[in-house]
């Protein structure tokens, strides 16, 4: 008696090996071995015949090196899924070798299940405030998937997300499944980073598929926490010439000028804010002294006449923080330009050639001013000297002696000097007293 071993159900997982077992139980030698995959009708796999034929009806089937009448299929494929058939032949002449042997048939019938792991993963989400709103979906897989939400710490602890509301839809696509999970979360306070992984898990083929969502904060560095005149609560803030220049750390709020934080007078300039790292894309809201809010990445500033400090909030779902944004004037030199009627366009020089009608002006006023300076350098001299420049009538000067004046007790010391002062004009002048 030949007896088969084999299994009622096998499985197999999609581009892998798959093995049928059919195994005979004692071994006898083989006169045919046939396999068959049951459907409408039956579909030859493999054929062996030990005397002339080792066929493979199958490209993909051969028979297995366990026991040379198991059947392996490599690579699998979802259509190879269904029932098979095993029809070992072999001879039997009961121990006697004197009797003439006998073929004797054995067959069995079992299932073949092919598995499939999810092929795509992907996860979305909404925000509202600190509130999260997430979605997992699994695509194409067999059986339908399991998933299940995990949060990581910072210091790389992972534990499963706890009492969730969630929602979960099981989809049919063909032969496979999509699998789909919505929970709604929030997020706690001061939470700057938080790591949320939806885990697909899938049994049948020993699959786990992470598909993970950073929240970032934005940030800024030495950050202060006060309360400015929009915000109702306290909020992080910080001015860029506070901060140190490193870039190094996800979420840092940057900010770059073009053409440059200082500049000439007049000249237009260009903002632009940055938070490399942070998730969800914050907002940006750009705003000066009471002025309305202006959204955006940028801030186009036209014809910077003074010094002035920008503000820009940057804000996501797990903070806000907001930036001093300092533009400076790099002169006070303003001869270049026109007068505020002129709306502070630029003065072009005429490169044509000669002198337009400012310079000449200019020109003019000039010389009239020196001529007016040396007129009263000249006035001004003559006086001290008690010279008059255009005298009606020249006479001889009178030379005066200092010694030779008398001294009186009303009068102060005489100076001594080896000078004398020559005085021109009238006789009747009275004498300077020293």
């Amino acid at each position: 008696t030949v007896d088969l071993k084999y299994d009622d159900v096998s499985y197999a997982t999609v581009h892998q090996s798959a093995f049928l077992r059919c195994g005979m139980m004692p071994v006898q030698p083989i006169k045919e071995l046939w396999w068959f995959k049951i459907g409408a009708s039956e579909e030859r796999v493999y054929y062996y015949d030990p005397t002339s034929v080792d066929a493979a009806l199958m490209k993909r089937a051969r028979r297995s090196n366990r026991d040379n009448t198991s059947l392996e299929i490599y690579p699998t494929q979802l259509s190879d899924e269904g029932e098979y058939k095993c029809r070992i032949v072999v001879w039997d002449n009961t121990g006697n070798s004197t009797e003439p042997s006998v073929p004797i048939s054995k067959e069995a019938r079992m299932m073949l299940k092919v598995n499939v792991p999810p092929e795509k993963v992907e996860i979305t989400h909404l925000t509202s405030g600190r509130n999260l709103s997430l979605r997992c979906k699994s695509e194409g897989a067999k059986p339908p998937a399991d998933i299940l939400w995990t949060k990581t710490s910072p210091d790389g602890v992972e534990t499963e997300i706890p009492d969730l509301a969630e929602t979960r839809e099981i989809e049919p696509a063909g032969e496979l499944y999509d699998t789909a999970e919505q929970i709604f979360y929030q997020l706690e306070e001061n939470e700057m980073i938080a790591k949320i992984s939806c885990v697909v898990r899938h049994h049948n083929t020993n699959t786990t598929i992470y598909k993970n969502i950073t929240f970032v904060s934005p940030a800024i560095q030495n950050a202060l926490k006060v309360t400015i005149q929009r915000f109702a609560e306290p909020v992080l803030y910080s001015s860029i010439e506070n901060q140190d220049g490193r870039d190094n750390k996800a979420g840092l709020v940057k900010i770059s000028a073009d053409p440059g934080f200082k500049v000439p007078y007049n000249t237009s300039v260009t903002l632009k804010a940055a938070a490399p790292g942070v998730f969800p894309e914050p907002r940006y809201l750009w705003w000066v002294g009471d002025q309305t809010g202006i959204a955006g990445r940028e801030l186009h500033i036209d014809n910077l006449e003074e010094d002035k400090s920008y503000y820009v909030l940057a804000e996501n779902p797990l903070g806000r923080v907001v930036l001093e944004v300092p533009v400076h004037i790099t002169t006070s030199d303003y001869s270049q330009w026109n007068d505020s009627s002129r709306d502070g366009d630029v003065i072009v020089d005429d490169t044509t050639g000669g002198l337009d009608t400012g310079a000449i002006i200019g020109i003019v006023i000039g010389a009239l001013i020196a001529v007016f300076f040396i007129g009263f350098a000249v006035w001004y001299w003559t006086i001290r000297d008690g010279t008059h420049v255009f005298s009606p009538k020249k006479e001889k000067p009178h030379t005066i002696d200092e010694e030779t004046i008398p001294f009186r007790s009303t009068d102060k010391p005489l100076l001594r000097t080896i000078s004398t002062q020559t005085l021109e004009g009238r006789r009747s002048r009275r004498e300077p007293s020293i």
